[in-house]
């Protein structure tokens, strides 16, 4: 589908569709859309300016209840029909502006990726940077969870998990993908491959452009689809829109999807390796004559997410259950180093193509549960601070990184342990987020204390059931 670029096309789009509501999304602080819903005669070419009213001390993460009326300001370039709304519904993601001011909030996680395009350009390094995140998911049967004072599990469930071989299911066909080895399998082994086709037809018609499915490495419905790639903002907004389509797929076949970094143990976790490369007046520049085939640019861009890696993980890898997946031996890379084609280096430069179009790299530490606009934000600024300061990344590690003796590994740096770790790390390391404004302190303050008071500490209160097992009889 076409996409309206003007207020009058979002309001023929309306007429065409004969939609009845508008939908407005927008994103909270750790990532989740949100939404509210108004009749379409409200749909004007004025509420692209006066914007519509919210409380902003609901939202997580932002206003206090003293100064908590905030506007969201329809962008009309983001206009598509919901696929999923049983009335036609036309869906607009919206831009969080003060009320009095009229200024951008610097809270608002799209505003931080509006800004580092701007900066971007304002360095005169490039005028475009793509990303293409690769954002694995679970599709799961079931799921249940709880915590409580005298209580805590969690019970998963799926018809491909491999702990099901011996279930009595009237009958049972067996094909279940064996633990870490489910990557590309044909049907019948792979069961949900329909599924995901569903998935990327829904994402086709929103005029999001969808370049492979496949089942993932791990038991239990493990999958991965692939967007072409796409600059900053707009895949921030496709990134929320595939979230948003995959789960709604999901459940109306049943069936329920998570993007949660580890949710078995003992099986691979879900990451979200994220390609990147920067452009100028349409050429490529991270192709060149060094290592790989990349430019000294490029290598400078290495350099500064390397070294500014531990800070970023409090953005890319933002939960608790983040760490569960970055453990040596499951295909998360923890060591920060870089190679070409070695999937176990954290930043990987893909050798598919001789194209200097095609030149990119690819930082596989993240996972799909960040806030893709902050994430990639710090991204960018972590490797424009290494173009800055011409930041030599090392020697590649071309080795299997696994493989190598303590003594092979002492120089070589590792993510954060914890969530802890990480934000401990952004604390002492963010000076680069604050170029072009980026990044406000208060956003970073805001997003360390939120962090900790409503993830960290709660976590650390509580006793695991496998805690039990190991200490009971002390």
């Amino acid at each position: 589908m076409s996409t309206p670029r003007k207020p009058t096309e979002v309001i023929e789009l309306a007429r065409k569709h004969s939609a009845v509501m508008v939908d407005l999304k927008f994103l909270d602080f750790p990532g989740i859309w949100q939404h509210t819903t108004v009749p379409v005669h409200r749909l004007t070419e004025e509420c692209f300016e006066d914007g519509f009213g919210f409380d902003g001390s609901s939202i997580r993460g932002w206003q206090p209840i003293n100064a908590s009326d905030m506007l969201m300001i329809p962008d009309p370039t983001t206009a598509r029909m919901d696929p999923f709304l049983k009335d036609p519904t036309v869906s607009l993601i919206c831009n969080i502006v003060d009320p009095i001011t009229r200024e951008p909030y610097s809270r608002d996680p799209r505003n931080v990726a509006q800004k580092a395009e701007r900066y971007l350009r304002s360095t005169g390094i490039a005028d475009l940077v793509n990303f293409g995140p690769e954002a694995e998911f679970f599709i799961f049967d079931d799921i249940r969870f709880d915590s409580q004072t005298n209580h805590a599990y969690y019970y998963i469930d799926s018809s491909e998990g491999r702990w099901n071989s011996g279930r009595d299911e009237k009958p049972n066909l067996g094909y279940k993908p064996r633990y870490k080895e489910g990557y590309f399998p044909v049907p019948p082994t792979d069961s949900i491959h329909d599924l995901r086709t569903e998935m990327v037809l829904e994402l086709l018609k929103l005029g999001i452009e969808v370049e492979v499915q496949h089942h993932e490495v791990a038991t239990a419905g493990q999958c991965e689809i692939d967007m072409k790639y796409a600059p900053l903002t707009t895949m921030g907004d496709m990134l929320m829109w595939f979230k948003y389509v995959v789960k709604n797929v999901a459940r109306r076949n049943g069936k329920t999807v998570t993007f949660m970094p580890k949710p078995l143990y003992g099986d691979n976790g879900s990451g979200m390796h994220c390609h990147m490369s920067l452009w100028k007046d349409g050429r490529p520049l991270f192709a060149g004559d060094k290592y790989a085939g990349l430019s000294d640019l490029a290598l400078h861009y290495i350099g500064g997410i390397l070294k500014h890696a531990k800070a970023i993980c409090a953005f890319s890898n933002p939960g608790t259950n983040s760490y569960r997946r970055l453990v040596p031996g499951y295909e998360a890379p923890v060591n920060l180093a870089y190679s070409s084609r070695n999937r176990s280096a954290a930043i990987r430069i893909p050798m598919y193509s001789p194209s200097p179009k095609a030149k990119r790299i690819e930082f596989r530490t993240p996972d799909p549960s960040c806030n893709a606009y902050i994430a990639f934000s710090a991204m960018l600024l972590a490797g424009l601070d290494g173009i800055e300061h011409q930041i030599d990344p090392g020697e590649p590690l071309d080795k299997d990184i696994y493989a190598l003796s303590p003594e092979e590994l002492k120089d070589v740096p590792s993510a954060p342990f914890s969530l802890d770790e990480a934000l401990l790390s952004l604390r002492r390391d963010y000076e680069f987020l604050l170029k072009g404004d980026v990044f406000t302190r208060d956003v970073i303050e805001t997003w360390i204390d939120y962090k900790m008071e409503s993830e960290v500490t709660p976590v650390r209160l509580r006793p695991t059931p496998l805690e039990f097992g190991l200490y009971f009889d002390c």
